[in-house]
């Protein structure tokens, strides 16, 4: 299983081409083979090929601009073969958390998703779709709605980018679901999870250093048949967004990963 960097964690780092091509270089120098684009500036993709070749890096998955993906699929497709990433993703249903979770958002994500997803499949791409903890809400049905997801997209149309952390913040058990959704764990994501007492309250954390148990994890997506792990921490705090990216890269690797 590669580690990546999800470069969303860099995000700060990340806004201008140049800006973006040295942070590439910084996570490619501390170990990194692999990156995730996602909140970073507009980039060429033959620019973004060249540079990831000069690197010795790859980006094999997006987090990609949801319209596009949805009404321009064919453009979309073509803008990630250029850069060799067979993996488009989706980060979340756009204004299904701020709405409530209105389950009228939802079903038009269903209706958009169907058909971008057969398109991507066709051209020997996956669509990935990233959860956040409101998928672990349960409808009505009964279902959760993660597995709402499962059951309206086959696997092998769409995929589940897991990402470990908000499962636990939504109440699951991340190995129980590695190995629930093993077929579609292309790519996960790792964070750890702590208690701060600087205000009391749950923070996010390299994996690693904070209480979850990601040896079990790490072991979980290995026999699932993860291909890529990307470390992502959505916020660092008062920490070097950089060092905790090498912190989260030194403990996977000490667990044998690349």
């Amino acid at each position: 299983m590669i580690i990546g960097a999800q470069l969303y964690t860099l995000r700060n780092h990340c806004k201008t081409p140049e800006d973006l091509a040295e942070t590439i270089k910084r996570v490619a120098d501390m170990g990194y083979t692999a990156v995730q684009l996602s909140g970073v500036c507009d980039y060429d993709p033959k620019w973004m090929k060249d540079l990831l070749d000069e690197c010795g890096i790859i980006a094999p998955l997006t987090h990609f601009n949801y319209d596009r993906i949805m009404q321009d699929t064919e453009a979309t497709i073509e803008f990630h073969r250029v850069f060799g990433a067979p993996y488009i993703g989706i980060g979340s249903i756009p204004n299904f958390k701020k709405s409530g979770c209105d389950l009228a958002i939802y079903e038009k994500f269903i209706a958009d998703a169907v058909p971008a997803a057969k398109k991507i499949k066709d051209a020997g791409m996956k669509l990935m779709y990233h959860n956040h903890n409101m998928e672990f809400m349960r409808l009505a049905s009964g279902k959760l709605l993660i597995e709402d997801i499962c059951d309206r997209i086959p696997a092998d149309e769409m995929g589940i980018t897991l990402d470990c952390y908000w499962v636990q913040a939504g109440g699951g058990d991340p190995v129980q679901w590695i190995e629930k959704l093993r077929g579609r764990l292309d790519c996960i994501h790792f964070k750890d999870m702590c208690w701060s007492p600087a205000d009391l309250t749950i923070r996010m954390a390299p994996v690693g250093s904070g209480n979850m148990n990601y040896e079990a994890i790490v072991r979980a997506s290995e026999e699932a048949g993860c291909k890529y792990a990307f470390v992502e921490q959505d916020r660092c705090y008062e920490d070097d967004d950089f060092e905790c990216m090498k912190r989260s890269y030194d403990y996977l690797a000490s667990l044998g990963c690349r």
